[in-house]
């Protein structure tokens, strides 16, 4: 947390500062309560208790003001972190890309703990990390506090407190389980709701719409069983840790009680002990209590801090070789050498592969034999081992130096011109249009066409199509180097499909290095080279 939220450093400091205020003030107000108890008690008049009165509505009025600044100082260090977390989170997932989306549970799951997960940071910082501050400051100060007013009583609260931490750290452990496991069901959840969303269609096309309704149904049932399971947890443990401190205050209290009735003790400092007594256990009950509260940020918290620590060593690796990786000013050959792309537990056959300047390479293979693996690669989307160089140079990928094309079209609501343009600060409009014409969408679609969310407004040829313009204008426009097609004719039909791979052609005449995926025959036309990947069941 003081590592990717710095906003928590402030908090801190800030909730100490604050805490040890509140703990002078506590002492404050059992030295005026007793004050005035036993001032009352032996008679003294009015007049002489009064500033003693005043003080005391004084600092009553003092220690709300202070609760109602810890409350503040949560709720902004909550929102705080909350944003630098997301913020961090984000690019996290910009820098690993897709494969890390994959490898922490997908993009519902990610969804979840960027939302509902961090969210519950706000009972966190509001209400379990003040009494965290508040047992490290206020409890040694007021067991110091007790012990100095009355030994006896002070031991009998050092031998008790120990019984609240004890049982904390067994409830903790149950708490974080039960509380993991709903975490893990909300993310299968809303994995499983975001899937049948997608594929809908599909769904009712084959009638069983009603059986993914059911699967859900299923899922929800198993989060509606672990959110009881924390409840019912929360509850027993509060209990506990309740009846260890009233347990534990009641043996001082009825030891202060003795010894006033054997004339052992003065009725000022056991009113003073027993003042305090409650206060010294109160910061380790209100963490014990409020733990659950907090026991999903904290669950949220762990997966989320995983993927950062794993964006940061990527980062490191990436300095490693260079820095930050630039388009190269001129069109390099791409060099593949026993590329083996790793898919799970397994690693795909390697690949040898050379994307030289003014050629089309072709890349051909059955379905499934890993050639969108070694794009992934390409892209730093996918672990693999080999190695991967532009010119002379080794890379860690050469996703700075491509125009990728995939085989879903990955528009955005906006503007065809938008989309086409898209991660260009300041869009060429002519350089727009002669990508749309180049990609024969011209005759169909117009740039200033409004599409709705992933491209909705548009056939899937269109949108094939308008992918196809992105990537040439990243290229055009000097980001890229090389262009890599996925695919980029499937939903086409003949005629399109020939017009696409004269534009191909004479984008490769202009000296790019082209690497093109595709299972039509014609492909082989315009190819300089092809590389034939073998069915994997043939590598077994």
């Amino acid at each position: 947390m003081l590592r990717y939220a710095a906003a928590s450093r402030s908090y801190f400091v800030w909730s100490a500062l604050v805490t040890v205020v509140q703990t002078a003030v506590i002492i404050a107000f059992a030295t005026v309560l007793t004050r005035v108890l036993t001032g009352a008690i032996d008679g003294e008049p009015v007049a002489r208790l009064s500033p003693w009165l005043a003080a005391g509505a004084g600092i009553v009025l003092l220690r709300g003001a202070l609760t109602v600044a810890t409350d503040a100082l949560g709720a902004s260090g909550a929102a705080r972190a909350q944003l630098q977390l997301r913020s961090a989170l984000t690019a996290a997932v910009r820098r690993l890309g897709p494969a890390a989306i994959t490898a922490h549970g997908g993009s519902a799951r990610l969804a979840v703990l960027a939302g509902h997960g961090l969210e519950a940071l706000d009972a966190y910082f509001g209400r379990y990390l003040p009494q965290l501050v508040a047992s490290a400051i206020t409890m040694p100060v007021l067991v110091v506090a007790i012990t100095l007013a009355d030994p006896v009583s002070g031991l009998i609260v050092v031998l008790t407190l120990p019984l609240i931490p004890i049982f904390m750290v067994l409830i903790g452990l149950a708490t974080r389980a039960v509380q993991r496991r709903q975490l893990d069901t909300l993310g299968r959840l809303a994995a499983r709701f975001a899937d049948t969303v997608n594929g809908l269609g599909t769904l009712k096309l084959f009638g069983r719409q009603r059986r993914a309704a059911s699967s859900i149904e299923r899922v929800t049932q198993d989060y509606k069983r672990e959110t009881m399971s924390v409840l019912r947890v929360s509850f027993l443990s509060g209990f506990a840790l309740e009846f260890l401190a009233s347990i534990s205050v009641a043996v001082v209290a009825v030891t202060i009680g003795l010894r006033l009735l054997g004339g052992e003790l003065t009725l000022g400092i056991g009113l003073f002990v027993l003042l305090l007594a409650p206060e010294a256990f109160l910061p380790l009950r209100q963490v014990g209590a409020q733990f659950h509260a907090a026991a999903e940020g904290m669950a949220a918290t762990e997966p989320v801090f995983a993927l950062l620590d794993a964006a940061r060593g990527a980062g490191e690796a990436r300095l490693a070789h260079g820095g930050e990786l630039r388009a190269p000013a001129a069109a390099p050959a791409l060099t593949v050498r026993g590329l083996r792309v790793h898919r799970g537990p397994r690693l795909l056959p390697p690949v040898d592969l050379t994307v030289a300047p003014g050629e089309i390479t072709l890349l051909r293979g059955p379905s499934g034999a890993g050639k969108s693996s070694v794009v992934a690669a390409l892209l730093g989307f996918a672990e693999y081992d080999g190695e991967i160089r532009l010119g002379a140079s080794p890379v860690p990928n050469a996703r700075a130096a491509i125009a990728w094309a995939g085989q879903q079209p990955g528009l955005i609501a906006g503007t065809v011109a938008a989309n086409v343009a898209l991660g260009d600060p300041a869009p060429d409009a002519a350089l727009v249009a002669s990508c749309l014409r180049d990609a024969h969408v011209d005759r169909d679609v117009d740039g200033a066409q409004v599409l709705g969310v992933r491209g909705d407004g548009l056939s899937g040829g269109q949108a094939q199509r308008v992918a196809l313009a992105r990537a040439l204008y990243r290229l055009r426009s000097g980001r890229a180097a090389i262009l890599v097609l996925d695919e980029p004719t499937s939903a086409l039909d003949a005629h399109t499909e020939r017009a696409v791979w004269q534009t191909l052609r004479s984008q490769a005449a202009g000296g790019a290095g082209i690497l093109l995926i595709s299972h039509r025959r014609t492909a082989a036309t315009i190819a300089n080279r092809s590389v034939t990947l073998a069915p994997l069941e043939a590598t077994v």
